[in-house]
C-alpha cells in the first residue's frame, strides 16, 4: 500500500498548489505523510457528514474540495466546530487534503469535469491565467447540436446530482443554445466575462439577484443563465479526482465517491397553484 505521502504527489501533479489563489488555503490538513493508505473518500465538503462516511467506508484519507480552515485561525479546540473534526479526523486516523482554487484552475479541473457532466466539448478557459494559457478558472465549450434552452436546462438537472432546489434557468425557452460557458462554484464575478464572450449561457451556482437582473435586463445578446447549488456544480470534480487515484494506484489503493449532498438547502416549499390564482 502506497504512503499518504505518495498518493499526494499524484494531487498535487494535477492540482498544482500554485494555482491556488493567494486567499486561498489547500493541501494537507492534518495527517501523517508516512501513513499507509488503503482506502480514500472523495468529496466536495469536509463536514461531519462526510467524515462519517470516511469513517463508515474505513478511509485513511478524505479528499476535499472546499477547505476546512480557509480563514487563520490560532488553535482548533475540540470544543469548537471545526475543531472537532480535526479531532475525530487525527483520532480516527483519517488524513485531509483540500483541493480548491488550485483545482478550479487546472487542466483538467472542477470545470471541466462539470462540462463533461453535461456534454459540452471545451475549447478554451473562461478566465485564462494569461493570455493563450489554458489553465485558469471556467470554462467555454459546445455542444455538437444547437438544443432549445428548455431542453438545455433539462439536461443539466439530468446530468447533475439532485438537490433541493433543483435548477433554475432565465432566458427565453427557446432560445437556441450552442456555445456555453461553465463556471464549478460561485461564478457570478463571472458573469460579465460569460457575456462577453458572446456565449449562448452560463452554467454556474450561488447567482445572486441583481447581478443576474442586471444582466438579463442588457440588451443585445446576452446569455441565457442557468443556476446550480453549490455543491451540485462542483460534485463531478470528485470522480475526476478520484480516476488519478485508480489509474496510480490501480489494485492497491480503494477509492470511494461520496454522493451524500452537502448543500445546506434541505426543504423547498411552493405555493399550490391555486393558491397563486386566487391571489392575483
Amino acid at each position: 500500500m502506497p504512503a499518504l505521502a505518495e498518493i499526494l504527489a499524484v494531487l498535487e501533479r494535477s492540482y498544482p498548489s500554485a494555482l491556488a489563489e493567494s486567499w486561498d488555503a489547500v493541501g494537507l490538513v492534518c495527517g501523517d505523510p508516512a501513513e499507509e493508505v488503503r482506502r480514500v473518500l472523495f468529496c466536495v465538503d469536509p463536514v461531519e457528514e462526510t467524515i462519517a462516511e470516511a469513517e463508515e467506508v474505513g478511509a485513511q484519507l478524505i479528499v476535499a474540495h472546499h477547505p476546512l480552515l480557509l480563514r487563520g485561525v490560532h488553535g482548533v479546540p475540540a470544543d469548537t466546530a471545526k475543531g472537532a473534526l480535526v479531532h475525530r479526523m487525527i483520532r480516527g486516523g483519517i488524513a485531509l487534503y483540500c483541493a480548491h482554487t488550485n483545482a478550479d484552475s487546472a487542466l483538467p479541473g472542477v470545470s471541466d469535469a462539470l462540462a463533461a457532466a453535461i456534454g459540452l466539448e471545451v475549447d478554451r478557459p473562461l478566465d485564462p491565467h494569461e493570455p493563450g494559457a489554458r489553465t485558469g478558472i471556467g470554462r467555454i465549450g459546445h455542444l455538437h447540436a444547437a438544443e432549445s434552452f428548455e431542453a438545455f436546462v433539462r439536461r443539466v438537472a439530468a446530468a447533475l446530482p439532485a438537490s433541493v432546489p433543483g435548477v433554475l434557468g432565465a432566458g427565453d425557452p427557446q432560445r437556441p443554445i450552442r456555445t456555453v460557458a461553465v463556471a464549478g462554484g460561485a461564478g457570478d464575478s463571472y458573469l460579465a466575462k460569460a457575456a462577453a464572450e458572446g456565449v449562448d449561457a452560463y452554467v454556474t451556482a450561488d447567482l445572486r439577484h441583481h447581478p443576474a437582473g442586471e444582466h438579463l435586463a442588457n440588451t443585445g445578446t446576452v446569455p441565457a443563465l442557468v443556476g446550480l447549488t453549490h455543491w451540485a456544480s462542483e460534485w463531478p470534480w470528485c470522480g475526476q479526482a478520484s480516476a488519478l487515484v485508480d489509474a496510480a494506484f490501480a489494485g492497491t489503493v480503494d477509492t470511494h465517491v461520496s454522493t451524500r449532498c452537502t448543500d445546506p438547502w434541505t426543504v423547498r416549499a411552493t405555493r399550490p397553484a391555486a393558491v397563486n390564482q386566487g391571489a392575483q
